[in-house]
């Protein structure tokens, strides 16, 4: 995906926000083995340069495989739903909208897979095993399809009150975490399960008012799908237990900017360890203490390091705070180290985020 590198190095904002889009929606391709047509690159480009819309994206995506004469080889079919779902996801990124829900994560489905999959946006309705290179041909237990409603309903609700105000970000990122591989262990769909959650938790982890590095799934979206599969295993004969441990690097990669090395091959069951041991030490990215932070600490550092001189009202909207709360919150970072106030109060003045929190 080379191609849109130079949009998101030199182009202008809606050209970066539209390629990184892209670069998202393509490599989550990766993680059902799915490759792009030239022809889907090249309508990308058109549109990150604003020639075309995405409804005109996907109409030509459209009219393109519908003037192919045949498609015999699987190839041919699979490429097609590499197209459009592409298509898809880059236009559900771009969509301001989200519903905390399980109906809302049907709709993902649908949308992404609508005339691809016969039951798009439909809960399966028989069980499922897959084999996993991982797990050296095992699987993993998934929800039985009778209780599949029932279950999402449950961990929807219980993930509804968690009361994220008053956990540091360690705590969040461990809620979040199991929060995500529940669902995606229910496995509501037969089909496009992986790439419907990635998406469900893209637009979700917006909702806590920080940037976040969704580009991480450009490289990893393969890494990803195997850290929800060791999340969810268990297989005590072979002394394997389930592994949260690799879903919480890729996601303290993707919420606070760390650097932690995403090898598939450290994942897989027979990964000796000894050798897990010795590449565990060269991966302990720290925050310096700023993982004590709330999350919406955390958001109000991020938006203040880019934007200096933003007011108490600039913060509030942003993280979606009220201006009292704001007003409660810098104090607190102020007195803790983590933030100071310089070159004098109100509008004149500016902020200066002292933690080093590279959180995006």
């Amino acid at each position: 995906m080379t191609e849109f590198d130079k949009y998101i190095r030199q182009g202008e904002p809606d050209q970066k926000e539209k390629a990184a889009a892209w670069q998202v929606a393509i490599g989550l391709q990766d993680v059902d083995g799915l490759k792009p047509s030239e022809y889907l690159i090249q309508t990308a480009q058109q549109h990150i340069e604003g020639d075309i819309s995405i409804d005109e994206v996907k109409h030509l995506i459209d009219t393109y495989y519908q003037s192919k004469s045949s498609r015999d080889e699987m190839e041919n079919e699979r490429t097609e739903e590499a197209d459009k779902v592409s298509a898809r996801i880059t236009e559900l990124l771009s969509e301001k909208t989200f519903s905390f829900t399980p109906d809302y994560l049907l709709y993902i489905h649908k949308r992404l897979f609508e005339g691809l999959y016969k039951h798009a946006g439909q809960i399966r309705n028989y069980n499922i095993t897959k084999k996993e290179w991982v797990l050296d041909g095992d699987t993993v237990i998934y929800s039985d399809y009778e209780m599949i409603r029932p279950t999402l309903e449950y961990d929807f609700a219980q993930e509804k009150n968690t009361d994220y105000p008053v956990m540091n970000a360690e705590q969040a990122l461990q809620r979040i975490s199991k929060f995500i591989s529940g669902v995606w262990q229910i496995h509501a769909f037969g089909e496009g399960n992986t790439r419907t959650i990635a998406v469900f938790l893209m637009k979700y982890l917006k909702t806590f008012g920080f940037k976040v590095d969704n580009g991480i799934f450009k490289k990893h979206s393969w890494y990803f799908r195997n850290a929800l599969v060791r999340a969810n295993y268990n297989n005590y004969a072979k002394g394997v237990l389930a592994d949260i441990r690799f879903l919480d690097m890729f996601l303290r990669n993707m919420l606070f900017g760390e650097n932690n090395s995403l090898r598939n091959r450290e994942m897989h069951i027979n990964f000796s360890q000894s050798a897990k041991k010795e590449e565990s030490k060269s991966q302990n990215g720290t925050l310096d203490g700023t993982l004590n932070c709330t999350l919406d600490e955390m958001a109000l550092l991020n938006f203040l390091r880019e934007n200096p001189k933003a007011t108490q009202s600039d913060i509030a909207k942003h993280i979606g705070k009220s201006e009292r709360t704001v007003k409660r919150m810098t104090p607190s970072l102020i007195e803790r180290g983590l933030l100071e106030r310089i070159n004098g109060k109100g509008e004149k003045g500016s902020w200066k985020v002292i933690a080093n929190c590279n959180c995006k």
